[in-house]
């Protein structure tokens, strides 16, 4: 009789932050994504400032027997910390477990639509996107493959019908939010509505508000919005298989 394989464990890896509202986002979005798939199993990691560790997590999986994980980066973008960090961790762990990491969230469909939903919650409407120019707007990178990315994205979400989209950086990258927030105005868009393109609040987030002081609306970051979840268990499906091969052969 063959034994029908579990699900491997899905060890969301988030960044950390001093902020309280960082951690508090993360177990939110984790709590909406057990309640999307509820015969997964779970769990939470931090690279830094938060509880529990990447790495305490990992071996307190192994020392309950787990063999297969799932780790997915909480990330938007594949800039360092997806190429660098994460794979460090990784490495690191109890030999026992086989560990596949999953894809960064972005870019997705998906998350284009979490964006727009955040904007209309803010108090913009869909006949208002026409006239509406959008600040898509990132914590910024060194990586050029992240910023060229960020910058795909506006392109493609200007096709949906806003007024136009420009991408913006709160950090190591130009133009700044309040920088892109003037040129939409320039460009003679009647409303300016600025999106973070950011996953939970904390000091770049923080950066992004106020460089939104001109805009006309200022959404939310993404956060437990659905869709983000819905992303989330579509890396793990995919990160999954080879793994659920492996068990039933």
């Amino acid at each position: 009789m063959h034994r029908k394989p579990v699900h491997p464990v899905l060890v969301v890896v988030a960044h950390g932050s001093r902020d309280p509202r960082h951690a508090a986002t993360v177990h939110a979005l984790v709590r909406r994504v057990r309640s999307l798939r509820p015969g997964v199993r779970v769990e939470t990691g931090f690279l830094d400032f938060n509880v529990p560790s990447v790495q305490g997590v990992l071996e307190s999986l192994a020392a309950e027997g787990v063999r297969d994980v799932v780790a997915l980066p909480l990330l938007l973008t594949r800039a360092f910390h997806a190429k660098a960090d994460i794979p460090a961790v990784l490495r690191d762990a109890p030999p026992r477990l086989r560990i596949r990491q999953a894809e960064v969230l972005g870019p997705s469909p998906l998350l284009l639509t979490a964006l727009e939903r955040r904007l209309y919650e803010a108090g913009l409407t869909p006949a208002d996107k026409s006239s509406t120019g959008v600040v898509l707007a990132s914590a910024g990178s060194t990586d050029p493959e992240a910023i060229a990315v960020i910058a795909e994205i506006a392109r493609e979400w200007r096709h949906t019908g806003w007024c136009a989209v420009r991408p913006a950086f709160a950090s190591a990258s130009l133009p700044r939010t309040e920088d892109a927030v003037r040129e939409l105005r320039d460009l003679g868009c009647s409303k300016v509505a600025v999106a973070p393109y950011v996953l939970a609040p904390g000091f770049l987030p923080d950066r992004i508000a106020r460089g939104a002081s001109e805009a006309d609306v200022l959404a939310e970051v993404l956060g437990p919005a659905p869709e983000v979840a819905r992303v989330l268990l579509e890396r793990y499906d995919a990160a999954r298989m080879p793994l659920a091969a492996a068990v039933s052969a």
